[in-house]
């Protein structure tokens, strides 16, 4: 028993060491982490506040502008002077190390973020900003915010009638608002009427006496401004410009002159024009009409364009920095960048017959084809102008094409022919596809006049001009699928050509060039009679930052009374010339899914819209330079849509 008691204490002995060999450690780290606790606390408390201060600084930088946090990379914000900066690289200060990181963000066609994939969002950025420190053990604390520039805006509103007037309207008229407390106040809508009725023509006794004794062949009207060119001889001048004044009916006298070329052709753009010669080095000559000498009363030639070989050119046409020639069955383009010099070639195509008119809207020429089983071809412009190819025509009667037009929604070309005994010579063309035949929505017979020029006019309108039976006839386009004749008068020569314009007093005149040698141009009053037409485009002038922005919103208002409609579309480019006028543009709408085809629409009469970051063509935001599009219609001649103002908001 003895012996029993002593084995029995040793084996207590041991069991409690045991106990005590394996309890020690964890009876130490308790107490070490709970003599740690509190300064690990201090730590992630100053860390917090760190990064706060960091988040502070960074969303403080930002806003001097965007460049700021332009550019991707790992950073830490130091006080520079009296401002925050972002200095590269981390920063370890009291223990803790702060690491503020930009990166882009991307989304998808919808908009959203999307972490692989998708575009580029110009105007956000990912910003992650972590504080971390080693004492008394490691640990971080980090938070993500997605910044955008639209924190410090700016915005400009267009309301006045000279800011509209600066855009371009075509069936639209530019308008004082009347009862408007804002001076100068304006407002868009339909083509109004002018001094007289379209289907009532009146030729007026205000006549013009070209110089010399040509025959003159086209005519060309813009606001205050009427020129003409002769061709059918050389006994006359090349070209002749004209100024129109207000009065009702308008005054027009010469201003000056230009000679040296027979003339087939005449493109008039603001202050230049351009003339079709039969000159075999210069098939076109380009003339500014800036520039007169007061004493001669002479323009000078100042650019020209030298198609290859020995022809001439019968037509002639500019759109924005690329020209337009026709030369036999050849279609070229040539730089218009500048105006001075000789012009190069950028592209040509060859069509199916000899073209005798051009029309040019976007991206797309229509020409009229004479000599060739189809009357009209178009031609896609692509590559700056260097790239041409014929994508669709159109076959209406066989007779060869004198004159083409189309609307402002390049959705109907409309096409004059030789005269036929039993066949129709004006036609409707369905242009909403460009590619492939296009189809006839209706015509018209113009009854034994043999045409040489139209006009599309306001008021669903289209005046026709030639020779023998009635020289000057009105056809009413409003039901496609049969034009009629609303008016018409006899002359007593044959008429060449005919150009209309609506001024912006709403007085709308057309005018005439007849192969009358003592009186070549004449004026004809005419207007929709105080209806309005029934559809109407305006561009707006470009509206410069200065520099590339982000456009975050606009605002306008509008009124859209029943039976109207005012549809809105935007535009912004950042050309790297840093010229607004001469950009490329490409309107587009609110669906990201199908931008060319959507539009703004009014709301209790205002439109409001967040502008895209993404879209086709020359679309880009950020950007440096911002357009408006307005479509406009009414099934009611007597009520018009009216757009009054526009603001629109961005961020530097």
């Amino acid at each position: 028993m003895k012996i029993y008691k002593k084995g029995q204490s040793l084996i207590e002995l041991i069991v409690v060491f045991t106990l005590i060999a394996l309890l020690f450690p964890v009876l130490i780290i308790g107490l070490t982490s709970s003599r740690e606790a509190k300064p690990q606390q201090i730590q992630r408390m100053a860390a917090l506040g760190v990064m706060k201060e960091a988040q502070e600084a960074v969303r403080s930088i930002r806003d001097r502008g965007w460049s700021t946090i332009l550019t991707n990379g790992t950073y830490h914000p130091t006080v520079y002077g009296s401002k925050w900066i972002l200095s590269a690289g981390p920063q370890t200060a009291n223990d803790l190390t702060t690491n503020v990181v930009i990166e882009s963000v991307y989304r998808d066609g919808n908009g959203s973020i999307v972490t692989s994939g998708g575009t580029v969002d110009q105007s956000t950025k990912k910003i992650t900003t972590t504080i971390s420190w080693i004492t008394p053990h490691f640990s971080s604390v980090s938070s993500t915010l997605f910044f955008t520039r639209f924190r410090s805006n700016a915005s400009t509103t267009s309301t006045t009638k000279s800011d509209f007037d600066a855009g371009v309207a075509t069936g639209a008229a530019i308008v004082d608002t009347i009862g408007s407390l804002i001076p100068g106040d304006g407002e868009i809508i339909l083509g109004a009427g002018g001094h007289g009725n379209w289907c009532s023509p009146d030729l007026t006794s205000e006549t013009v006496d070209l110089p010399k004794n040509g025959v003159a062949n086209g005519v060309w009207a813009i606001e205050g401004k009427v020129s003409a060119v002769t061709g059918n001889n050389a006994s006359g001048v090349s070209f002749a410009n004209m100024i129109v004044d207000n009065s009702n009916p308008p005054q027009a006298a010469i201003e000056g002159t230009f000679d040296g070329y027979k003339t087939n052709g005449l493109f008039m753009d603001n202050d230049f024009a351009y003339i079709a010669t039969d000159n075999n080095s210069k098939e076109v000559v380009i003339i500014d009409t800036n520039q007169l000498n007061s004493s001669t009363k002479k323009y000078s030639e100042i650019g020209y364009f030298n198609a290859p070989g020995n022809t001439s050119a019968t037509a002639v046409y500019a759109s924005g920095t690329i020209g337009y020639a026709l030369v036999t069955n050849k279609l070229y383009t040539f730089n218009l960048s500048s105006k001075s010099g000789s012009r190069a070639q950028l592209g040509a195509v060859t069509l199916g017959g000899a073209g005798t008119e051009i029309y040019v809207v976007g991206n797309y020429a229509y020409v009229a084809i004479a000599g060739a089983a189809i009357e009209m071809q178009i031609v896609q412009i692509s590559n700056g102008g260097a790239t041409l190819a014929v994508v669709g025509q159109a076959d209406v009667n066989g007779l060869a094409a004198k004159d083409i037009m189309v609307n402002g929604t390049a959705t109907r070309a409309y096409i004059i022919t030789g005269s036929s005994a039993t066949q129709r010579e004006f036609f409707v063309i369905d242009i909403s596809s460009k590619t492939g035949t296009r189809p006839i929505m209706g015509s018209y017979d113009t009854t034994g006049m043999d045409p040489r020029g139209l006009a599309l006019t306001t008021g669903n309108r289209v005046i026709l001009v030639g020779s023998g039976g009635e020289e000057y006839q009105v056809v009413n386009i409003a039901s496609e699928a049969t034009p009629v004749r609303c008016g018409g008068m006899h002359t007593t020569t044959a008429i060449n050509g005919v150009s209309t314009f609506l001024e912006s007093n709403g007085n709308a005149f057309s005018y005439i060039i007849a192969q009358d040698a003592s009186s070549e141009l004449k004026i004809i009053i005419g207007g929709p009679g105080g209806q309005y037409a029934t559809t109407g485009t305006f561009i707006s002038k470009p509206i410069d930052a200065g520099y590339s922005v982000a456009f975050n919103r606009f605002s306008a208002s509008a009124s859209e009374p029943t039976q109207t409609t005012l549809k809105l579309q935007i535009a912004i480019s950042n050309p790297a010339n840093g010229n607004c006028d001469t950009a490329n543009y490409t309107f587009i709408g609110p669906n990201p899914n199908n931008p060319t085809a959507s539009f703004y629409t009014p709301s209790f009469e205002f439109i409001n819209g967040s502008i895209p970051l993404n879209g086709p063509g020359t679309y880009t935001n950020p950007g440096r330079c911002f357009k408006y599009k307005l479509f406009m219609t009414t099934s009611d001649i007597t009520t018009s849509p009216v757009f009054n103002d526009i603001t629109v908001n961005y961020s530097p």
